[in-house]
């Protein structure tokens, strides 16, 4: 089965294969995936980059197998990403916003803990895994449920998997999963000398 899209906006200029792979697919096969490969993602987000290397990441993750824990995290997700809980592994992104040492605040915990967790993604994709970021989750009961400290962060879901078969998914997700990897051209983002409008 192909887990990349059929449609892919054209490459201006080459890229890492892992980069030009990388996409967040909606359609999640329940396997298992293997305990090393597991260990492998969070290795990978280790060795990312962080101000002072404070590592501010911190990552509350499920596996499919264990009901309650994985019911925990799903029960986070709001209407609409339910095809989430069809991945094997789910995770809760989160960054202490101080450093370690001194306790003093940490501007770019949320920065970091991008990278981090960039580099986990590229991981995924090296593996043959897919993986899909969300926003839409509830941040407040995740405090409460999950008993997570006020002085972190809590940023982010992320679903990781195994690819599924697009067929599965309703007619409005697979319209979205089918749908042309669009992506700004380089001049709209990257200033020479100074900020541009």
């Amino acid at each position: 089965m192909n887990q990349y899209p059929d449609k892919v906006t054209p490459l201006s200029y080459p890229i890492n294969d892992l980069l030009a792979k990388r996409w967040s697919p909606m359609a999640f096969s329940d396997k298992a995936i293997e305990k090393e490969k597991i260990s492998s993602l969070f290795e990978a987000a280790k060795w990312a980059p962080s101000s002072f290397n404070g590592q501010p990441w911190k990552i509350i993750y499920a596996e499919k197998e264990n009901k309650e824990e994985y019911d925990r995290l799903a029960s986070l997700l709001v209407e609409g990403n339910d095809w989430a809980k069809d991945a094997y592994l789910l995770l809760l992104i989160c960054a202490s916003k101080n450093f370690e040492y001194k306790n003093k605040p940490n501007k770019h915990h949320q920065y970091d803990t991008g990278a981090a967790i960039e580099n986990l993604f590229l991981q995924a994709v090296s593996m043959d895994l897919v993986g899909h970021e969300m926003a839409g989750f509830d941040s407040e009961k995740a405090y409460k449920l999950l008993n997570i400290p006020e002085e972190v962060s809590v940023l982010a879901m992320m679903a990781i998997g195994y690819p599924g078969t697009p067929s599965d998914l309703s007619r409005d997700l697979q319209e979205r999963q089918n749908a042309e990897r669009e992506r700004k051209p380089i001049e709209k983002f990257a200033f020479k000398g100074k900020w541009k409008q």
